[in-house]
């Protein structure tokens, strides 16, 4: 998951030429991110990002599509708080991208955040040519959104290559998911722990045999199984931990490889552990447990039944607040291979947002 030996040279050289004067407090990282020397940081999650104040006309950032195998990757940027769109890096080593300033502003504001999920390989941001200022951050209230496909954001947008082409990670937009727009919305910060085809007890298309579910990957920083990688710190302290987990336990798979009947205990059992984990390490969090709207009918009834389940089995804890069950509509999704696009992603927003927000403000 690291560069070849002469990514690291032209990375060595690059970094040689941006400015001398990055100290810790010209950068601030948000969500999964891996932080290294010389104030370089691998971009892990979906919409993680590093944001930084410069002054000027003119920036270059560095960026790197790192992953066990050469492949492309995309960020997206924010200039001044206006969106400017996306860059597709390119696989091989550290490249260099120049950003349009198009304000007179004195000072300017650029967040870089990942676009993709943590599945669909790494970003190296190797650093920039920037004359950096010194940033800081507002203190707020916080959200985790952990989930699958849905919650990052795949699949969602194919303005720039269209369903039938491409690769999966070119139809992906997570800063357009509802987790971060959601949280853009109330004023919070957020964190996404997602990863698409997962499963809360098995996986899209397998019975938890060859593929991790989300009790395993969720403890390591990078999402995978991979012991070799560091453990996640647990550090975000979120005041409110969105789980919507089911849609890939529920489905029936391709159709082609050995799928046995949804099993409802196993989906309870393996969903209260997960909660007394995340109790563990966040004993202070609000839980909200979540239907999916890609679920309906009786699957629907019974995806209900088991998370009311999950809610009453901790009825008589005391020591945590009380468990939330909230229900998105059904919907038929406009987006790729079944899943919700950009403005469905909106919809998702205009239903949720106002019971987190609610939900917030009683804390």
């Amino acid at each position: 998951m690291f560069p070849k030996k002469n990514a690291l040279l032209i990375l060595f050289l690059l970094i040689s030429l941006v400015s001398t004067s990055q100290n810790q407090d010209t950068f601030l990282y948000a969500g999964r991110v891996d932080k290294l020397q010389n104030n370089q940081v691998i971009l892990i999650g979906t919409a993680s990002s590093v944001s930084f104040n410069f002054t000027g006309n003119e920036c270059s950032i560095s960026l790197q599509s790192v992953d066990a195998y050469e492949h492309h990757n995309y960020i997206q940027l924010v200039l001044d708080g206006k969106y400017i769109g996306k860059i597709r890096i390119e696989k091989g080593a550290v490249q260099s991208f120049s950003i349009k300033i198009t304000s007179n502003k004195k000072e300017h504001h650029l967040e870089i955040y990942k676009n993709t999920e943590a599945q669909s390989g790494n970003i190296l941001f190797a650093g920039t040519t920037a004359k950096l200022t010194s940033i800081s951050s507002k203190k707020k209230k916080k959200i985790e959104f952990i989930g699958d496909s849905i919650t990052c954001g795949a699949a969602s947008d194919p303005s720039d290559i269209p369903c039938d082409k491409g690769e999966y990670m070119d139809h992906h937009n997570g800063y357009y998911a509802y987790g971060p727009r959601i949280s853009r919305e109330i004023g919070v910060d957020y964190l996404m722990s997602c990863v698409s085809g997962i499963g809360i007890y098995r996986n899209w298309n397998d019975e938890n045999k060859d593929e991790a579910i989300m009790p395993d990957v969720y403890p390591n920083l990078y999402l995978t199984k991979d012991s070799s990688k560091l453990k996640y710190d647990f550090a975000f302290q979120p005041d409110i931990i969105s789980i919507a987990l089911g849609t890939n336990d529920f489905s029936g798979g391709d159709g082609k490889k050995e799928r046995l009947p949804f099993n409802p205990e196993k989906y309870v059992s393996n969903y209260i552990n997960f909660i007394k984990m995340l109790y563990e390490h966040n004993p202070n969090v609000q839980i909200v447990i979540t239907n999916s709207p890609m679920v309906g009918g009786e699957r629907a009834v019974v995806f209900e039944d088991c998370l009311n389940k999950v809610k009453n089995a901790f009825a008589e804890d005391k020591t945590h607040k009380p468990i939330q069950i909230f229900k998105f509509k059904p919907m038929t999704p406009k987006g790729c291979s079944g899943h919700p696009d950009v403005e469905d992603h909106k919809v998702l927003v205009d239903e949720y947002a106002p019971f987190l927000k609610k939900l917030l403000n009683e804390k």
